[in-house]
């Protein structure tokens, strides 16, 4: 995931989403895509990698889909706040991917508070795209949907959860209106960003620079 410039680097990444390190993951947003017709499905970003990644970002996603049509934190500030997270833990793209625990939005509709019946809607699209991430082991829950998908995916018992010794983290979600009114409660949540994806990348074998 990262910050997406107007005009041409839009456009290339986009013409890129098929390419082979990410092919499988959005071939699975198009296929989501046509069991709800009229929806959108964003795609994630070329600069991830389903070979590579260790860590999984699970979103939300309440809110409007990003204008650039893939998978994002939330809105632009939302982004600048996960990737600054990421740089200060020194986690490389390539070893993490987003996924949302709703994959669908109505064009021009913003999700509200997702319902129980869409979070649990989620858990089959979840366990397709872990399918396609085979070296992934942790998972950044932001925020509170997204922890209850992965309460129910836990309890799926499902055996990628035990032969992969999956990890649940639970962060806050990026996006401002849940991120905090005041500076001390944003930085206290950043501080817990940085803790979990930390771990989870010593979990999963990548290493983490010294603080």
């Amino acid at each position: 995931m990262q910050s997406l410039d107007h005009g041409t680097q839009s456009e290339e990444l986009w013409n890129r989403r098929y390419d082979e390190n990410v092919a499988e993951v959005n071939q699975l947003c198009d296929s989501l895509k046509a069991l709800k017709p009229g929806t959108e499905v964003p795609y994630v970003d070329p600069m991830h990698d389903v070979g590579d990644t260790r860590i999984v970002s699970l979103f939300s996603n309440i809110g409007t889909a990003h204008k650039s049509g893939f998978i994002t934190a939330g809105d632009d500030d939302a982004i600048a706040r996960l990737l600054g997270v990421h740089w200060q833990v020194g986690l490389r793209p390539e070893y993490v991917m987003p996924w949302n625990t709703y994959p669908w939005f109505v064009p021009g509709e913003p999700n509200g508070k997702l319902t129980k019946e869409q979070i649990q809607e989620g858990l089959k699209p979840l366990l397709r795209f872990l399918a396609l991430v085979p070296r992934a082991s942790a998972i950044v829950a932001h925020g509170t949907e997204a922890q209850r998908l992965c309460a129910a995916f836990l309890k799926t018992e499902n055996r990628m959860i035990y032969r992969r010794s999956f990890k649940i983290y639970k962060a806050r979600s990026v996006d401002g209106r849940a991120f905090g009114a005041t500076a001390e409660r944003q930085e206290d949540g950043l501080a817990t960003m940085r803790i979990a994806y930390k771990d989870a990348m010593a979990r999963t074998g990548l290493a983490v620079p010294e603080s």
